[in-house]
């Protein structure tokens, strides 16, 4: 077996009335413009899943394989991890009619939509397009179609489409995957180092015009609430920050990179969300990067209904 994940270091404190009551543990890289990291906490070499940050490298991987998209806008959405707001819903589903497909060639198990207004607005009946990653995986499917490979079971991690994703995760991260697992979305999910993810954004952001790469940072930070959802984490972020490239993964990830700058990539040990914006603020700050998000900086915490604490960075 090779090299496992150690875990992190306390890079969160969670302050109630002023008692500290908590905190999260994590592991984060810098990288400079270079790729040389400048500054680092916990684990930045073991493996950990990646999760939804993997996703803009995937859909380099599509464009590779044939998918062609005549709007900028749909490719943001197949790099989205979606909040099922009615923009995304319209766009998914336009995506599927384009390749002669329907909501039932979707792999992705049923679940309720992220936002909380749409999750209401649906009754509590769960859809496969309502899931987050139904974006994603249209585009696997319109990428199959062009390829003429079998949409049954594109999912698999033996379909030719899954090795040629996997393959070029691997190639941004500069690194074999330690391990591939089964996502939420029940496609495959590899395992690479923090150092890895952020090398693969870097180069990303760094991609010359006209290149692939490009071409998914372009419509990512063209359409940042496709690729997330109204006032989400990457939506704020790269909306904050002009020329950002960024993308959170469940279980606490978050990568992002900016040409000229450098990159981030960061995970959060026991998957809390809320403990990500702090982290990656700080570590923007050591790029030189001072973006106004003070709900990401200091996420509230409530007691009775009113803020009575928050969340503060200790890294």
């Amino acid at each position: 077996m090779g090299k496992l994940y150690e875990g992190g270091v306390a890079l969160v404190e969670v302050e109630r009335s002023g008692f500290v009551e908590g905190s999260h543990r994590g592991s984060v890289i810098v990288l400079d413009a270079s790729g040389t990291p400048v500054a680092t906490a916990g684990d930045v070499t073991g493996p950990v899943f990646a999760r939804s940050s993997n996703k803009p490298m995937q859909a380099i991987g599509m464009l590779r394989a044939g998918l062609r998209l005549a709007d900028p806008a749909d490719l943001a959405l197949v790099c989205s991890s979606h909040y099922g707001e009615d923009f995304h819903l319209a766009r998914v589903r336009a995506l599927l009619r384009s390749g002669g497909l329907t909501e039932a060639a979707l792999r992705c198990p049923p679940d309720l939509p992220l936002d909380d207004a749409a999750k209401i607005a649906v009754g509590g009946v769960r859809q496969r397009i309502f899931m987050n990653c139904s974006g994603k995986h249209s585009g696997m499917l319109l990428t199959c179609v062009a390829a003429g490979w079998n949409t049954e079971d594109y999912f698999q991690a033996d379909h030719p489409l899954q090795q040629r994703l996997s393959a070029t995760i691997e190639e941004f991260a500069g690194e074999s995957a330690a391990a591939t697992g089964v996502d939420g979305c029940g496609a495959p999910v590899l395992a690479t180092s923090l150092t890895g993810l952020a090398t693969a954004f870097r180069r990303i952001a760094e991609g010359e015009p006209g290149s692939l790469e490009r071409t998914v940072a372009d419509a990512m930070r063209a359409y940042p609430e496709l690729v997330s959802g109204t006032d989400r984490e990457d939506a704020q972020l790269m909306r904050a920050v002009p020329g950002l490239v960024c993308k959170v993964g469940a279980e606490g990830v978050w990568a992002a990179a900016i040409p000229g700058v450098g990159a981030v990539a960061l995970k959060i040990d026991d998957g809390a969300a809320r403990a990500r914006g702090p982290v990656m603020l700080s570590a923007l700050r050591r790029l030189g990067l001072t973006p106004d998000l003070p709900n990401l900086a200091e996420p509230g915490l409530l007691g009775g209904g009113r803020r009575v604490g928050a969340l503060h960075g200790l890294w």
